[in-house]
């Protein structure tokens, strides 16, 4: 009993500061600039996003106060029952296209989403139960690592999303880039996915996806169709100058030219609004959440930890740098979020608990 009295003293204790402040800082932001952006189209979507932050909070404390490692239990558990999800979201009745949610009473929950946590908890576990191989591991037994992944990331781009199925395969590529892995092995991997680039461009990608991508390089082919949304975007960006135009003064939210903007384009409503030293400060406290997790992971006492929490940090870099370079039109427009900015419940639970696996594995480093 003394013993474990004297483990929770010293995970009480235990907090890292810098990434507390920056994901409250962030949260905050997200919350005050999705008020502006909803006010102009349907301000219910702030109560609604308030309503799951406070929920996204207490899920965020309960990861916490579980030591990481019973996690290491239940990874293919819970990595099996998402799947399922993503295989039943499939039978759902579409909305605006797309098949990626299930109605749960008033609100609707997107497996897509809650892959980004299983993928990372299902390959730490993965990784840490396959025996170390000095001369690093070869693609065959890479075999089960790259199903794991491949798995989810059909099915994802069944629904379709391109964007959550790509940010799914990057996370994935994170981790097994920072196993260890033979030179060759990597090299028969680049090249698989070279050969696989035209297969996915003729037989997987719709034909409005190809024409996101293809805007990319011709903006002007269709202003307003494809390339709507990548210009009105760079309009309200570049408008925002040096200090915007202050909190609900961009014309581009306000009057509705900007499409998507509380969810793919919500960054594109804080820069008009803030400007560049707005975004610029942004962008710093999004570095200041990934370079903690770096830190953290370097600081695990043992690997499952440490995949974990690169993991998640993978899924805040990626999801962050795909954001800002797509609304600033330097990226295809894929549909994917800004983490705890844009709206979206599911999407913001996940990430909290994300940055509340981060926090278990820094709390409880002392204690191997």
């Amino acid at each position: 009993m003394s013993l474990l009295l004297r483990k929770d003293r010293r995970v009480a204790g235990a907090h890292h500061w810098p990434l507390i402040l920056a994901a409250l800082a962030v949260l905050a932001i997200g919350l005050t600039n999705l008020f502006s952006a909803a006010y102009a189209t349907r301000p219910t979507y702030f109560f609604a996003q308030l309503a799951w932050t406070g929920l996204g909070l207490v899920a965020a404390a309960a990861v916490y106060a579980i030591d990481y490692r019973i996690y290491e239990r239940l990874a293919f558990v819970f990595y099996a029952v998402v799947l399922v999800l993503l295989a039943a979201v499939l039978f759902t009745r579409p909305i605006a296209g797309s098949q990626r949610w299930i109605t749960l009473g008033p609100a609707n929950l997107q497996p897509s989403e809650l892959m980004k946590l299983g993928i990372v908890l299902v390959l730490a576990k993965h990784f840490h139960d396959l025996t170390v191989v000095p001369a690093g591991y070869s693609l065959w037994e890479l075999r089960k690592a790259l199903l794991l992944t491949v798995a989810p990331v059909a099915l994802i781009l069944l629904e379709p999303d391109l964007g959550t199925a790509g940010l799914i395969g990057l996370v994935g590529g994170t981790i097994l880039l920072f196993v260890k892995i033979r030179p060759r092995t990597l090299l028969a991997l680049v090249l698989v996915g070279l050969i696989l680039l035209p297969v996915g461009w003729f037989f997987v990608l719709k034909d409005y996806q190809k024409q996101r991508i293809e805007t990319l390089f011709d903006p002007d082919s269709d202003p307003r169709g494809t390339g709507y949304h990548r210009r009105q975007s760079i309009i309200a960006v570049g408008s925002g100058q040096v200090f915007g135009k202050g909190f609900m003064g961009g014309t581009q939210t306000q009057l509705r030219f900007l499409p998507e903007q509380h969810t793919d384009f919500i960054f594109s409503v804080y820069a008009e609004e803030r400007g560049f030293i707005g975004s610029f400060t942004l962008i710093m406290l999004y570095a200041a959440l990934i370079l903690s997790g770096i830190h953290i992971s370097s600081k695990a006492r043992e690997k499952f930890g440490a995949l974990i929490v690169l993991g998640a940090t993978a899924i805040l870099f990626w999801q962050a740098w795909i954001n800002i370079a797509m609304v600033a039109g330097i990226f295809p427009v894929v549909g994917v979020t800004l983490p705890l900015m844009s709206y979206g419940g599911t999407s913001l639970l996940v990430t909290l608990c994300c940055i509340a696996l981060m926090l278990n594995v820094y709390a409880r480093r002392h204690l191997f």
